[in-house]
């Protein structure tokens, strides 16, 4: 056999034009994947934070209160007892993982750090400043831009940690 027939028999089942083919692919790889997207002029990264922030406050305020419902009528109390902290620390983890879904969706830096941080800046804020009044109708509204502040203050910490990583 000589080295001619191994080269057919190695080419036999490529087509002529390979690379051809391999772009045409790539191309319709991204058509497919571009399909369900649409163009928009990017939003302020302060804006997007801000927007996630308050919407992770309303989550978490909404999260307290389906679980003080919930321990009233499992308990016949609000008062959760021995179910309170496990149920705190489920509600910060579900209000982190939406944060750091919504900001990487929309592209932020940083999702989860940023995320985390403005949820625990919150939590050490409402939980060392605000306990006492924390069941007060105006911490409907409170809790919700509060952690639209902290946010913005986990980004600035965020960017300065990525700085000083460089």
């Amino acid at each position: 056999m000589s080295d001619s027939e191994g080269d057919e028999e190695v080419t036999r089942g490529m087509p002529a034009d390979l690379e051809a083919a391999l772009e045409q692919e790539d191309a319709e790889d991204e058509a497919a994947a571009d399909e369900g997207r649409y163009d928009a002029p990017p939003l302020p990264p302060l804006l997007i934070l801000a927007v996630v922030g308050l919407l992770c406050g309303f989550a978490a305020v909404a999260l307290v209160w389906l679980s003080e419902r919930g321990c009233d009528r499992v308990r016949g109390t609000p008062n959760c007892g021995a179910l309170g902290l496990p149920l705190l620390v489920l509600t910060v983890i579900i209000t982190i993982v939406l944060g750091a879904l919504a900001l990487s969706r929309l592209g932020m830096p940083q999702p989860r750090l940023v995320a985390f941080l403005g949820v625990m800046f919150m939590l050490l804020i409402v939980v060392g400043l605000l306990s006492g009044q924390l069941f007060s109708t105006w911490a409907l509204l409170v809790v919700p831009v509060l952690t639209a502040i902290t946010f913005l203050v986990a980004h600035l910490v965020a960017g300065r940690l990525e700085r000083a990583d460089a």
